[in-house]
């Protein structure tokens, strides 16, 4: 991954009018974002339904223009350029594949256009399915593909015209959860192997943290936080980012007062509590709070505790089963315990 800029937002927006029968307006999709994405590198858009992610990513790919603002590919304008102008190519989650062109043909499609020779389309195809673990699958037919190796053919048939940048649409949503969890693997490994810039929309925040080298946190048209994984997932900037990315406590107002003396809004990871008897001392370095256990939910490799806290709230605590049962766990419900984490692990986010 260089330092060259890829992708830049300067300000961009995007306005949707909207009209219904008794009023009409205009929607801000995306609300002045500036945003710059690194060359080689595995980008992605994070966000909930409607928060301005896809709609961004079909800026990139020219299918979208902003209302105003700019967009430069590799230092170049290319806000009011035709898809076909653009060095990139996009990745959907319906693969759009052709059912009646075998594997091979799909991915030639793009060299076909271009008229590109017969004898390097076969060479191209032939080296576009070895980097996507296809290998031998030229002849065959989409119907007797599995959903993933569809999925890699569609990814095939994007990389072999060798674009800039390669935008994916949400490309595994289709999948279920184990093939989609391998495909996220599989797609990070082809990303290094190519070693072009991939950006990457997602409304899973798992998806996200598990393939990107950084990812934009996108919430009612804004960035909320650009970072690494590690960064968004440990030290998020906003409530939202806090709540949106994995689970989190947050606390504030009197019952954040009681627990470290201010009442701005802080931030714990579940996962950083340590769930103790009511009674267990607790060091200087540590916040703590008194409750009781509400609930608990035994999910195998896990267990989550919700915890009543004697000042009001709640706090969700998980710990690993390392040598717990499922009977184990739920003699703790109903009964007082001392909930305690390092300070450290407070992210303070304001009020």
């Amino acid at each position: 991954m260089s330092e060259k800029t890829a992708i830049e937002f300067r300000n961009v927006t995007r306005l949707f009018s909207v009209r219904h029968k008794d009023h009409s307006g205009e929607i801000r999709a995306v609300d002045n974002v500036s945003l710059k994405i690194n060359d080689g590198e595995f980008f992605s858009l994070l966000g909930p339904s409607g928060s301005g992610k896809t709609t961004s990513l079909r800026m990139i790919a020219g299918f979208d223009r902003p209302t105003s603002g700019q967009i430069l590919l590799y230092g170049q304008e290319v806000s009011n350029l035709p898809p076909y102008e653009r060095d990139v190519n996009t990745v959907f989650q319906d693969y759009a594949l052709f059912p009646h062109m075998t594997v091979g043909e799909n991915i030639a499609y793009g060299l076909m256009i271009k008229k590109v020779a017969k004898t390097e389309r076969v060479e191209r195809v032939d080296e576009t399915l070895d980097i996507v673990r296809l290998s031998g699958f030229a002849d065959r037919k989409p119907s007797q593909l599995s959903g993933g190796q569809r999925q890699r053919v569609a990814l095939a048939r994007a990389l072999i015209n060798h674009p800039k940048v390669l935008l994916l649409d949400e490309p595994l949503g289709a999948l279920d959860l184990k093939l989609r969890q391998q495909m996220q693997v599989e797609l990070k490994a082809i990303q290094q192997r190519v070693g072009i810039t991939f950006i990457f929309v997602t409304h899973d925040q798992e998806e996200a943290l598990t393939m990107s080298d950084r990812i934009a946190v996108f919430n009612t048209g804004k960035v909320e936080q650009v970072g690494s994984p590690a960064e968004i997932y440990e030290r998020p900037q906003t409530p939202f980012v806090a709540g949106f990315v994995g689970v989190s406590n947050l606390i504030s107002g009197e019952v954040a007062k009681r627990i470290t003396g201010s009442e701005e809004m802080f931030t714990i990871r579940p996962e950083k509590i340590h769930l103790a008897r009511a009674d267990e001392k607790v060091e200087g370095d540590m916040f703590f709070a008194n409750g009781k256990v509400r609930d608990v939910i035994y999910l195998g490799l896990y267990t989550r505790y919700l915890v009543e806290l004697e000042n009001g709230g709640d706090l969700v605590v998980v710990e690993q089963n390392l040598k717990s049962t499922s009977m184990d766990v739920m003699k703790v419900k109903g009964q007082q315990t001392r909930l305690s984490w390092k300070k450290e692990h407070i992210t303070r986010l304001g009020t």
